[in-house]
């Protein structure tokens, strides 16, 4: 079981508008500056950047990496959040496997936004179309190329971010790495990157069912305050129709009502929270991952931690199994009737490691 958490912030209000805003060539050519009056508002902020020491005018930065992630199956997202599009290439996908548009669509319809009044208001029918890598209805083990158009560009609504930068957002960041940003929507920062993962991840789920009958589930088990009991859900018998079962995707009827009312409250006030998101992923082969740097729970952790505003990551026992001691937290080996080795507790999330005292 892994979970992982998200942290969600609001942008500048519209009157929280700065006197001035902090252009290339101050800290180019070493000028200070002060994020001190805010109009319209009754707040005070101060904000002091040290200077950096004289550079030359010429700009010279590395382009963007980090785009792709794995290794034998391989996803490279593109697209900013108001661009021309988004989606992702796909690359290690072996060939006849049968696969459509209608595959990836099911996943992206629930990543779709404006769904419900506690999602983004943005409308978008997030229709996906395969470029490449298929043919006859199955993969023809060849790069498969999947593009989303961006219909809902509103860039105008984004006017006050050429101003200002949000506090907890990739803003500020880009501008003092590359000299230049996404003002739009915060382009690669946005969430709606994930509709690369979501299209690439609909793929390989369909590979993992057909290989070894693994299956993949995520719901919601907290938002803000109000969180799920670890015993209320068996995720031996957890079904997707459970989860899709209300708006907030908490498979628990009553709890969820309690998000569901959480949200709003926050909501109606003009602000956000967040919350906690667990995975379990059922039958999955032995074996996966290698020593060291590429174990599992370093790739899963990586692939989670990359997602926009998550700040927290557990598998199994998380940061209580801290509390406990050895003895305590091991999972026992067993061999059931059929004759395979399993464990009596979860503790260690279904991956086993060792530890030492050095």
């Amino acid at each position: 079981m892994m979970k992982a958490a998200a942290i969600v912030q609001s942008p500048w209000s519209l009157n929280q508008k700065p006197s001035h805003y902090p252009y290339k060539s101050d800290l180019v050519d070493g000028g200070g500056f002060n994020l001190s009056t805010f109009k319209g508002s009754s707040i005070k902020i101060q904000t002091t950047i040290f200077p950096l020491q004289k550079q030359p005018h010429k700009l010279e930065v590395r382009a963007s990496i980090g785009n792709t992630f794995g290794n034998l199956f391989r996803v490279t997202t593109f697209g900013e959040s108001h661009g021309g599009g988004v989606g992702c290439i796909i690359d290690g996908c072996p060939p006849r496997l049968p696969l459509s548009e209608s595959d990836m669509q099911v996943e992206l319809d629930r990543r779709r936004p404006g769904q419900s009044r506690i999602t983004t208001p943005r409308k978008e029918s997030d229709t996906c179309k395969i470029l490449s890598g298929v043919g006859q209805g199955s993969t023809l083990g060849t790069p498969i190329a999947v593009s989303v158009p961006n219909t809902d560009q509103r860039g105008n609504d984004y006017s006050e971010m050429a101003l200002a930068y949000r506090p907890s957002h990739a803003d500020a960041t880009y501008d003092f790495k590359y000299g230049v940003r996404a003002v739009e929507g915060g382009g690669r920062s946005s969430a709606r990157e994930t509709i690369g993962r979501v299209a690439a991840g609909a793929v390989a789920k369909k590979l993992l069912k057909i290989q070894s009958a693994t299956e993949v589930l995520a719901y919601v088990s907290r938002v803000h305050g109000v969180e799920l009991p670890d015993d209320v859900v068996d995720h031996e018998k957890l079904t997707i129709e459970q989860i899709e079962s209300n708006i907030v995707r908490c498979p628990d009827p009553v709890i969820a009502e309690e998000m569901i009312k959480a949200i709003d409250m926050v909501r109606l006030r003009g602000d956000s929270v967040g919350g906690v998101i667990t995975c379990i992923a059922r039958n999955v082969p032995r074996g996966l991952g290698s020593p060291v740097f590429d174990k599992l729970e370093a790739e899963l952790a990586k692939g989670l931690m990359s997602l926009p505003a998550t700040k927290g990551f557990e598998i199994g026992s998380g940061f209580s199994g801290s509390k406990m001691t050895g003895s305590e937290h091991n999972d026992e080996f067993y061999i059931d009737d059929s004759g395979n080795v399993r464990t009596r507790t979860n503790r260690s999330g279904g991956i086993q490691v060792v530890w030492l005292l050095i």
